[in-house]
């Protein structure tokens, strides 16, 4: 059996939209072991080759109702209808540019054609380049540079026109 990181952070995703504390997954090459509390998911690996267990914890948006406070910016007073959304397909950390000292792949404005990076979110110390699916101009940032984010969640708002 061979490791999809992609299929782990897809279920870490679905288990941290849950209350579902704990979760254990075990096969002959993986031990994978996904525990939530409260604002923290903490992940164990262990690995075949050296049966080496690496934990790393990730601080995640809480989801509690008593939680009114939004992380996200306030929404422009009015969006157009035929706007459509950039969601991020994972949980993560998002970044608007490469690296702190390099400009932001995109602003405000900048017209985009399908395929291009639009910006970055870092899961599991990796960092996955979100593409745009079509081309138009980006209305709207949704989310501040370093912030946490959650599957589904909008990273920014594109005029298709």
């Amino acid at each position: 059996m061979s490791i999809d990181f992609n299929e782990i952070r897809q279920l870490i995703a679905a288990i941290a939209s849950t209350d579902i504390t704990e979760v254990t997954l075990k096969s002959e090459n993986l031990e994978l072991i996904v525990r939530q509390e409260k604002t923290v998911v903490a992940r164990e690996i262990l690995l075949p080759s050296d049966r080496e267990t690496v934990t790393e914890a990730v601080s995640l948006p809480n989801h509690s109702a008593d939680n009114k406070q939004s992380s996200e910016p306030a929404p422009p007073a009015k969006r157009d209808k035929n706007w459509l959304e950039i969601t991020s397909p994972m949980v993560g950390t998002f970044y608007r540019a490469p690296a702190p000292d390099e400009p932001p792949f995109v602003d405000v404005g900048d017209r985009v054609a399908p395929g291009q990076t639009v910006c970055i979110i870092e899961a599991m110390k990796l960092m996955n380049e979100i593409d745009a699916e079509i081309s138009g101009e980006i209305v709207e940032i949704a989310v501040e540079n370093g912030q946490p984010v959650e599957y589904g969640q909008t990273l920014m708002w594109i005029n298709p026109g």
